[in-house]
C-alpha cells in the first residue's frame, strides 16, 4: 500500500511578500510585484522590468559569517525553509533527522555571486576573488545548508531542469516519502537571477517583455523574471497525524515527461503525457480537476501550447476548469517558480479562491479557456495540478487534493 503524502509547512519569499501568507494574499488581490528593476548597470539592459524583491536587506536576517557563506539565492531559500519549519512543528531529531532529507530546485545557483566575481576579475582588474565563491555559487549550497541548519543527515540534492527544477524536486520529495525511503522532506526552490549577467543573457533569447507579463492575453510580448523562493515541509501522513499538524493539503500525484524535440519550443505531446501521468499516478480523472497553475510563461509559444494540450486532453471539462499564470504577479523565478505557484494551488484547496492572471487585456482563440483574467474566482476545489514546462522539452507536473 502507498504512503500517503502531505504538507504540514510552508514558506516563502518573492516581490509579492517575505512570507507565505503575505504571498497568497497578494495572489488573492490580484498584486503586481512586477517593478523597474534596480542593480548595477541595469542602464545597459534593454529589459528594465522585474519581480525583484525590493529593499531587502540581508544583515536584517543573517550574520556576517552567514552572509560570506550564502548567495542571494541561498538566502531566500533558507528564509523560505525557517517559515515552513516553524509552521510544520517538525523538529529535526533523533531518529527523524536520520528520515528526513531535503531535495530543492534551481537553475542559476549562486549567479549573483558568479556576476559580482566575474565583474571585479574582468572589469575591475583583481586577480583574486574570494576564497568562499565557489561554496557560495555552486548549485546545491541552498540544499546542503538547509541540511545543516537543521541537522538533516537523509538524503539531500539539487535538481536544476531549468524552469521545471521546484516540481521536479518537489516530485521527487513527494515520491520519496511515498516509497519509504524518508519520513520528512524539505523541499521547493531558490532563485535569484535579477542581475546584469542573469538578465544581458536572457535578453539574448528575444523572449523578453519589456512592458509586462500578459499570459494567455493576445496582445503578449514575452516574460518577465523574478526571484524568490518557496520551501514546503512535506511527510507522511500517520506521522503528522500523530503529532497533530495542521494539514495544508495532500500530494498525490506525480509525473515527468521529454519533449525530446527541441530545446526552446515546446511539444504539446510532452506536455500532455506529463500532464496525464500526473493524473494516472493520483488516480484522478480530468473531471476531478478544478484548477490548475500553468506554466503561463506569457510567450506566444508556450501559452498556445499548454491550452492546446488542456483542451486536448481535459475535452468538454476543459471549459469548466480554471486556469491561471501567476507569473503574471510575482514573474518567473525560473528554477524556483514553480515552489512559489504551489502557493496559488494550496490557496484554491484551503480557501476556494482562485488566484487570477492579471495583465489580461484581449482574448486569444488559441487561449480559449477560463484563465481568471484579471480577478479572482471563488470555487470549491478538491483537486489541482501544477503545470512546468522548461527549456530542453522536460516536463513536471504535481497534483494536490484538498486535506481530508
Amino acid at each position: 500500500m502507498k504512503r500517503r503524502v502531505v504538507i504540514t509547512g510552508m514558506g516563502a519569499v518573492s516581490s509579492l511578500g517575505m512570507t507565505a501568507t503575505e504571498n497568497m494574499e497578494a495572489m488573492k488581490a490580484g498584486q503586481s510585484g512586477i517593478s523597474q528593476l534596480e542593480f548595477q548597470d541595469v542602464d545597459r539592459l534593454q529589459i528594465k522590468i522585474g519581480g525583484q524583491i525590493k529593499n531587502y536587506d540581508e544583515t536584517r536576517h543573517f550574520s556576517r559569517q552567514e552572509i560570506s557563506l550564502y548567495d542571494k539565492f541561498t538566502q531566500f531559500a533558507m528564509l523560505a525553509a525557517r517559515e515552513a519549519v516553524v509552521q510544520s512543528g517538525v523538529t529535526f531529531q533523533g531518529g527523524i533527522s536520520e528520515r528526513a532529507g531535503v531535495v530543492l530546485g534551481t537553475s542559476g545557483g549562486g549567479l549573483q555571486t558568479q556576476d559580482e566575481n566575474f565583474r571585479k576579475v574582468y572589469e575591475e582588474g583583481k586577480n583574486r576573488v574570494h576564497p568562499f565563491v565557489v561554496p557560495r555559487l555552486m548549485n546545491n549550497a541552498a540544499a546542503s545548508h538547509l541540511s545543516m541548519i537543521h541537522g538533516i543527515i537523509g538524503p539531500c540534492y539539487t535538481v536544476a531542469t531549468a524552469c521545471a527544477s521546484s516540481n521536479h524536486a518537489m516530485g521527487q520529495a513527494f515520491h520519496m516519502i511515498r516509497s519509504g525511503m524518508s519520513d520528512v522532506m524539505l523541499t521547493g526552490g531558490s532563485e535569484s537571477m535579477l542581475c546584469f549577467g542573469g538578465i544581458k543573457a536572457w535578453e539574448g533569447l528575444r523572449v523578453m517583455s519589456k512592458d509586462g507579463c500578459r499570459p494567455f492575453s493576445a496582445n503578449r510580448n514575452g516574460m518577465v523574471q523574478g526571484e524568490g523562493a518557496a520551501v514546503f515541509v512535506f511527510e507522511e501522513m500517520g506521522l503528522a497525524q500523530a503529532r497533530g499538524a495542521e494539514i495544508l493539503a495532500e500530494v498525490v500525484g506525480f509525473a515527468m515527461s521529454s519533449d525530446a524535440s527541441d530545446i526552446v519550443t515546446p511539444n504539446v505531446n510532452g506536455a500532455v503525457r506529463a500532464i496525464k501521468g500526473a493524473l494516472n499516478d493520483a488516480g484522478l480523472s480530468p473531471e476531478n480537476i478544478g484548477y490548475i497553475n500553468a506554466h503561463g510563461t506569457g510567450t506566444a509559444a508556450n501559452d498556445r501550447s499548454e491550452c492546446q494540450a488542456v483542451s486536448e486532453l481535459f475535452g468538454e471539462h476543459a471549459g469548466t476548469l480554471r486556469i491561471s499564470s501567476t507569473k503574471s504577479m510575482h514573474g518567473h523565478l525560473i528554477g524556483g517558480t514553480g515552489a512559489v505557484e504551489l502557493l496559488a494551488c494550496i490557496l484554491a484547496l484551503r480557501e476556494g479562491i482562485i488566484a487570477p492572471t492579471i495583465n489580461f487585456e484581449k482574448s486569444d482563440p488559441d487561449c480559449n479557456l477560463n484563465v481568471v483574467p484579471n480577478v479572482a474566482q471563488e470555487a470549491i476545489i478538491d483537486a489541482t495540478l501544477s503545470n512546468a514546462f522548461a527549456f530542453g522539452g522536460l516536463n513536471a507536473v504535481l497534483a494536490l487534493r484538498a486535506a481530508r
